[in-house]
C-alpha cells in the first residue's frame, strides 16, 4: 500500500508551478510575451578610453602604485591603559606624531594626566622594551612600524639637561665605575 507521501508527490510529477512556468518555458497562450526592458545608456568603458588618450598601449603593470594618504597608527602611552589610536600622513615627521598623540591623549581625558604638554619632554620608542628613541625629523614611512611607545624625557640631576637615549646613559654608568661588581676581582680563577 503506497504512502501518503509517495501518492503526493506522484500526484504533483506532471504538474508545473504558477512561478516556475516562466522558467521552464511552458507559458500558455494566456499570459502575453513580456517586452524587452530597454538598457539605460551608460558609457563602462569611459575610464579605458581616459587611459588609451594617455596611452596607446594600457597594461596593468604600467599603472602607478597607489599612495597612502594616510596612515592608522597606536602609541601606547607610558602609565597609561590602552595605546592611542592617531591617523595622519605617512610624510608628516615623528615630532607631528608625538603631538597629535599628545593632543589625541588629552582630547579623550586619559589618566594618567600628563603633566607637560611640550613636545620637547616626550621621547618616542618603538616599544616599551626599545632602549633608542627615534629621531624627531624622521618621515613615518621610513619606520617600518605602526605601533610606537611615548615616554616622558628624562632629565639629568646636574644641569637639567636631557638625556638622549638609554643607552648614552649605560655608557656613562660603565665609564664612572667599570668594574660595577668589585667582588668578581676576587673571582678571577673562573674567568
Amino acid at each position: 500500500m503506497p504512502s501518503p507521501r509517495a501518492h503526493h508527490r506522484n500526484a504533483n510529477a506532471g504538474r508545473v508551478c504558477d512561478k516556475s512556468v516562466s522558467f521552464y518555458g511552458r507559458g500558455g497562450g494566456s499570459t502575453p510575451a513580456p517586452e524587452k526592458i530597454r538598457r539605460p545608456r551608460t558609457l563602462p568603458d569611459l575610464m579605458v578610453r581616459e587611459r588609451n588618450a594617455a596611452s596607446p598601449v594600457a597594461s596593468p603593470t604600467a599603472s602607478p602604485k597607489p599612495k597612502l594618504t594616510k596612515v592608522l597608527l597606536n602609541v601606547t602611552v607610558q602609565g597609561s591603559v590602552g595605546a592611542v589610536q592617531v591617523l595622519m600622513s605617512p610624510e608628516s615627521r615623528v615630532r607631528d606624531l608625538i603631538s597629535s598623540t599628545l593632543k589625541q591623549y588629552l582630547k579623550e581625558g586619559r589618566r594618567p594626566v600628563i603633566s607637560g604638554s611640550s613636545v620637547d619632554d616626550f621621547d618616542l620608542h618603538y616599544s616599551q622594551f626599545s632602549l633608542e628613541r627615534l629621531d624627531r625629523d624622521e618621515k613615518l614611512e621610513a619606520l617600518g612600524s605602526r605601533n610606537f611607545f611615548l615616554c616622558t624625557r628624562k632629565a639629568v640631576a646636574d644641569g637639567g639637561v636631557p638625556v638622549t637615549s638609554c643607552s648614552t646613559e649605560a655608557d656613562k654608568v660603565t665609564k664612572l665605575n667599570p668594574n660595577p661588581c668589585p667582588w668578581l676581582k676576587f673571582m678571577s680563577f673562573l674567568f
